[in-house]
């Protein structure tokens, strides 16, 4: 039964993905409502004009009188809360909401919710897997292909969302059946006063939520409640009571659960500690939710990575080279440079840059002296980059993918990987971070 009151009206702001999708939901649910986007054009007019021509839409400034004659507002993630007119109309009583507030109101299954700074979606990918390996009838979207509204269907049996920080600002009770933060480092500076508003947008995933799964190397990512709940961690050292980790045997890494090895690290296609991080918490999670361990360990030795997440492209000459265009903060980039530098017996070439998006870079100094034996730097914020990493490597400028794969080729030695991590956001050059993994793949797949 839905708890939607069909006699209030709604105004969804914002008609992107998520807008449209929200859209579908109130026109199958017989809600009146209408839309509004801040843009002249927005992405999914057309869209909604041939499919609902009845629905009333307004382009262009929000109109505070207008968003008032609702009784609640569903904001699209895009769209940031502390924009002036969705703050006057909420100071005058209408409340803001959004797509996932409404999912938690009307899943009839239990939900896996899973957030972090970085990874969220090979995660969320691999729990998937082993949810459909072990027989589940499993739906997965949210932040991460299809919008969890449009999952809603009654023979689901299990939800796993990958959420936003920005989707979890507008959702009041989740209530998952387990929930996680997996890592937390600065990103979206852009739009958050600092890191600690950041950290709790993020930790609202755990509002409501029954178990818990925690990184017990990340301080940040431990849920701010009470004793009580059912907690599972992981991390990449030795696990104890309720944990999952790595143990060694005969020079030999196991991905461990308490004090029982499940499988050698070897047998993992992911590459890198972070992507044994990924495993193990995937497992915690399926674990959490009754999931078999045989299932799981099955998903985890065929799952290849998704695309451009550190994805292998190809070999030649002795060198290994990695997509990992998604890396658009600089935590994302530190944990493929960390891991996957550790994994390999020659040194990275980096290619790295774009926009920012304000963050500080100065992190990215140590461990690419460690493990870098030249970047490349591309982009915006190129010279920011530049100024953090000094004389610590040789540093190459250049204007285009094309050149950057070739200076990478001509940089790189046999045992060497070539690296595009760029710890920035893709669009002051191209028009997302998929098209920018695509054109290097092109590039890397070019070299004779």
């Amino acid at each position: 039964m839905s708890l939607i009151a069909s006699d209030q009206f709604r105004i969804v702001v914002g008609l992107g993905k998520s807008g449209m999708s929200l859209v579908r939901f109130l026109a199958r649910r017989g809600v009146a409502f209408a839309v509004a986007d801040t843009r002249a054009n927005p992405p999914e007019l057309a869209t909604l004009r041939r499919d609902y021509p009845h629905v009333e839409v307004r382009c262009g400034d929000l109109d505070v009188e207008f968003l008032c004659r609702a009784s609640e507002l569903l904001v699209s993630p895009g769209l940031a809360l502390a924009t002036p007119a969705l703050q006057q109309a909420a100071a005058r009583g209408v409340k803001l909401s959004g797509d996932i507030e409404l999912f938690a109101r009307n899943a009839q299954a239990p939900i896996v919710a899973i957030s972090g700074s970085n990874a969220k979606s090979t995660v969320t990918t691999l729990v998937g897997d082993m949810a459909a390996a072990a027989g589940k009838r499993v739906a997965v979207g949210g932040n991460l292909g299809t919008p969890a509204l449009d999952l809603l269907a009654d023979d689901v049996e299990l939800y796993v969302l990958e959420l936003s920080s920005f989707q979890l600002e507008t959702t009041d009770q989740l209530n998952a059946e387990v929930a996680t933060v997996l890592n937390i480092s600065e990103d979206h500076m852009d739009r958050y006063s600092g890191l600690p508003a950041y950290h709790l947008a993020k930790h609202r995933i755990f509002r409501g939520a029954r178990q818990v799964v925690y990184n017990r190397q990340d301080a940040l990512t431990r849920p701010l409640m009470g004793e009580g709940l059912p907690c599972w961690t992981f991390g990449l050292n030795k696990p104890d009571f309720k944990a999952f980790g790595l143990r060694e045997e005969n020079g030999q890494k196991y991905l461990a659960f308490e004090f029982q090895n499940l499988m050698p690290v070897s047998e993992l296609k992911i590459r890198g500690a972070h992507n044994q991080a990924n495993a193990l918490a995937a497992l915690a999670l399926g674990h959490a939710v009754g999931l078999p361990f045989e299932p799981m360990l099955a998903a985890l030795r065929t799952f290849t990575g998704l695309a451009h997440r550190c994805q292998w492209l190809r070999e030649r000459g002795g060198v290994n080279y990695y997509d990992d265009s998604k890396a658009t903060n600089v935590g994302a980039a530190l944990a493929a440079i960390e891991g996957l530098g550790a994994d390999i017996d020659g040194k990275l070439v980096l290619v790295a840059g774009g926009d920012g998006k304000g963050a500080d870079f100065s992190s990215l100094q140590a461990p690419v002296a460690a493990h870098c034996r030249a970047v490349v730097l591309l982009g915006r914020d190129a010279e920011r980059i530049a100024a953090v990493l000094g004389d610590s490597v040789p540093l190459v400028r250049v204007k285009t993918l094309d050149e950057a794969v070739e200076r990478c080729a001509a940089l790189a030695q046999p045992g060497d990987a070539v690296l595009l991590s760029p710890a920035c956001a893709s669009l002051d050059m191209f028009k997302n971070y998929e098209e920018r993994g695509r054109l290097f793949a092109q590039a890397v797949e070019g070299l004779s």
